[in-house]
């Protein structure tokens, strides 16, 4: 029953905020055209599509709300106003009473909330769909804050995927465009956020991961994880203190060198992505701060690390060729790196791709360097794929919608940011790390210890392999072969292993002397 009522709802809010005229806009049998215009009897809208949508998630409440931030990101599918729009949605609920709220924590870890904390507010600082933040005091006097998860969420989560699933089913059958949107893939990927989502011992472990990523930087702070109070349900962190990003005129008050921070935030993002391959992918201004402590003054304090982004080498490696590419107008290397990457099928012509990429980027360059948008030519360059079949990766559009999210930020604090200059360094660097003898370098670092175990080896295994050949061929020659190597073995043992040890040798001199330069 209650799955009817709520799917009603849905359809009522569907109706109510003329959602339908947009679905059956993109069917052409003549009896939906008839049914859309009887949807439309005694409607009329003032608000563009795109507002309307963002009404009606509003309106179905705060997992609607975050499927449409979800769906923000997917820029390569959505138009660019409804995608605009659907960026403005605000993850803001009414927070659960304040005995829910101690009730939680002490089933969390089995001990009455005066065991665990010295004091504890009962008033939470943040309320959003999927948990809560108070702020606490512990025993020995350390300041944290707990973040708890909204109770009753598992049910709510899976009755509005149901439904979104079922409602995904319909539109790709029903309609042309929606088909184009992939509805029931998105609605997958909803799923495997949300359930991301519930458990905070994830969250945790990111911002671990992260805090040890950007140690040594001193440009950002993470805060610690306090791991004896961690559950899945309840997260218990060091306490940050920093006045929030939006706060501008606070931090020029206070001596904030502003067009220095907007640099720095692109460095951050930089280090992340082309380093560690490991990046804070939720950067929207409600979730950093400034530290106006004297001995942090200045840095960032990044919060919320629900959602973060990954790349591998491969991935890494596409994107700084492309960016590369793009700057000196090398439109054939970057329709051939996609072709390369197996994104784009192989028969595809690359003089064709070349003239849809040359069409996407040559328009940025009759603006100055700093005025181009890295994360609108990598969206282009998305949108321009898809016609070319194209199978987006998830993860570069996270990183296309965190690469918005920066520029944006760091634009509103500098208009005249230049992003490429800041860019550009990291690109390089990454290029220039991955050929010639500093990769060299890194490589004999990793494989050292498999040469070490393979050397002394070397003459037993080509034995074995010579002998399954001559089991395999039967052929006369190859055994007299085997019987020839039989009786010089001991002496062919005695050369490869002359020349291993001798190899090793100075692979274990080399990396001593290397060790021993690190050291001083």
């Amino acid at each position: 029953m209650r799955f009817v009522s709520r799917l009603l709802f849905i359809l009522w809010t569907v109706w109510r905020f003329g959602l339908d005229d947009l679905a059956l806009s993109g069917l052409s049998h003549r009896r939906f055209q008839i049914l859309r215009r009887l949807t439309r009897l005694g409607r009329r809208w003032q608000e563009p599509r795109g507002v309307r949508l963002r009404l009606a998630l509003e309106g179905l409440g705060p997992i609607f709300v975050k499927f449409g931030q979800v769906l923000s990101t997917r820029r390569d599918l959505l138009p660019e106003d409804v995608a605009l729009e659907l960026a403005k949605l605000q993850d803001r609920v009414p927070p659960f009473p304040a005995a829910l709220s101690r009730e939680l924590v002490e089933r969390a870890f089995g001990r009455p909330l005066e065991a665990l904390f010295a004091t504890f507010d009962a008033e939470p600082v943040a309320s959003a769909s999927i948990a809560q933040v108070h702020f606490a005091t512990l025993q020995d006097g350390r300041e944290v804050a707990v973040k708890v998860l909204r109770p009753g969420m598992l049910d709510v989560i899976d009755d509005d995927l149901a439904l979104m699933r079922q409602l995904a089913v319909w539109i790709e059958r029903f309609s042309s465009d929606g088909r184009r949107l992939k509805p029931r893939e998105v609605v997958a990927e909803f799923d495997i956020y949300l359930h991301d989502e519930l458990d905070l011992v994830r969250e945790a472990a990111n911002a671990a991961q992260l805090r040890r990523n950007m140690d040594g930087l001193n440009l950002v702070m993470v805060p610690e994880m306090h791991w004896d109070l961690c559950s899945p349900a309840v997260i218990v962190m060091e306490r940050m203190k920093g006045v929030p990003i939006s706060q501008r005129a606070v931090l020029e008050e206070a001596g904030i060198d502003i067009k220095k921070l907007a640099r720095d935030g692109v460095t951050i993002f930089f280090t992340q992505v082309f380093r560690d391959g490991f990046f804070h992918a939720d950067m929207h201004p409600g979730n950093i701060q400034v530290s106006l402590a004297p001995e942090t003054f200045g840095r960032y304090i990044a919060l919320d690390f629900g959602i973060i982004g990954t790349l591998t080498e491969v991935d890494k490696d596409y994107l700084a060729q492309n960016f590369i590419a793009f700057f000196q107008r090398d439109y054939k290397r970057v329709a051939e790196l996609h072709i390369a990457s197996g994104w784009v099928p192989p028969e595809t012509r690359v003089d064709a791709l070349e003239s849809a990429v040359r069409a996407v980027c040559e328009p940025h360059f009759d603006r100055p360097l700093k005025d181009i948008s890295l994360g609108q030519v990598l969206m282009r360059l998305f949108q321009t794929s898809r016609r070319f079949n194209v199978e987006i990766q998830p993860q570069l559009v996270l990183l296309q919608k965190t690469l918005l999210n920066v520029e944006g930020l760091g634009r509103q604090l500098d208009p005249e940011l230049d992003l490429w200059a800041t860019a550009k360094p990291f690109l390089e660097r990454w290029m220039q790390e991955q050929v010639g003898w500093p990769a060299f370098n890194r490589q004999i670092m990793k494989e050292a210890p498999r040469f070490a175990q393979l050397i002394p080896e070397l003459p037993r295994l080509l034995h074995d392999a010579l002998k399954q050949q001559a089991r395999r061929g039967g052929d006369d020659e190859l055994r007299a072969l085997v019987r020839e190597l039989r009786s010089t073995n001991r002496l062919l043992s005695s050369l490869l292993w002359g020349a291993g040890g001798f190899a090793l040798g100075i692979t274990l001199a080399w990396l001593a002397l290397r060790f021993l330069n690190l050291g001083l």
